[in-house]
């Protein structure tokens, strides 16, 4: 049975996708066969039609999937997807994103799916970032960026989860640079106030790990070591 969790966070720049690849290679690690996912993005890398989050992802992942599945909307401009979306004269879909998931779950037994932007990005006049978390059946991970103002984007995100009758399956603090003051009292509060498990505190810049234990929270159970070269599977 294939399992997934939604990667969102408190704003844009926040490590969605440090925070991504490092579960990936955490999954990958546990045995399991893990991809990752970036349903809407927005910019494309420097002399590519690629997306450096989607780029990275792929690298963390062990399976091989078609970047259709991967990647179903891709758009040039580094905005808000419902404006590129607008630009580009095309409306996202939230089903065509449900058929690439279920084609990616013939393939893999963990799938990372990671948002754009925050929890309420638009997708079109009427959906948001949530709603694909929501069409997916999938709980929630959040990545908080550890700033000033990050306990009120933290809570106001749970908050905005927990309206949508979605899970808060844990979160991931990511100190961002310059080092925050007052980190560690901050990272408290959040644990007392989110309702949710901590599952990592990764460090921008640094290599990201996850512990294999914090997997059982967000519903991935360890099934074997893997070594590096088997690392990748074939469809």
């Amino acid at each position: 049975m294939t399992r997934g969790i939604f990667v969102t966070g408190t704003d844009t720049g926040v490590g969605k996708t440090f925070a991504g690849c490092a579960l990936l290679r955490a999954l990958g690690d546990a045995g399991h066969r893990a991809v990752g996912m970036k349903p809407v993005a927005a910019g494309f890398a420097a002399n590519s039609t690629d997306n450096d989050d989607v780029i990275a992802l792929a690298a963390a992942g062990n399976v091989v999937a078609p970047l259709r599945d991967r990647n179903p909307y891709a758009f040039a401009e580094p905005v808000a997807p419902h404006l590129a979306a607008n630009t580009a004269g095309i409306s996202i879909d939230v089903s065509c994103v449900v058929a690439a998931y279920a084609r990616l779950a013939e393939r893999a037994d963990a799938i990372v799916v990671e948002g754009a932007g925050g929890a309420l990005v638009p997708l079109d006049a009427r959906h948001d970032m949530l709603d694909i978390a929501m069409a997916l059946h999938l709980r929630v991970l959040l990545i908080v960026g550890m700033r000033l103002g990050c306990l009120n984007h933290a809570l106001l995100s749970a908050l905005a989860v927990q309206r949508r009758g979605l899970v808060l399956a844990g979160w991931i603090a990511n100190e961002l640079p310059p080092g925050m003051p007052w980190l560690a009292p901050n990272i408290d509060t959040l644990e007392r106030r989110l309702g949710a498990p901590l599952v990592a505190v990764l460090r921008a810049g640094t290599t990201p790990r996850i512990a294999p234990a914090a997997l059982a929270p967000l519903g991935f159970s360890p099934r074997r070591a893997t070594s590096r070269r088997d690392r990748k599977h074939e469809p």
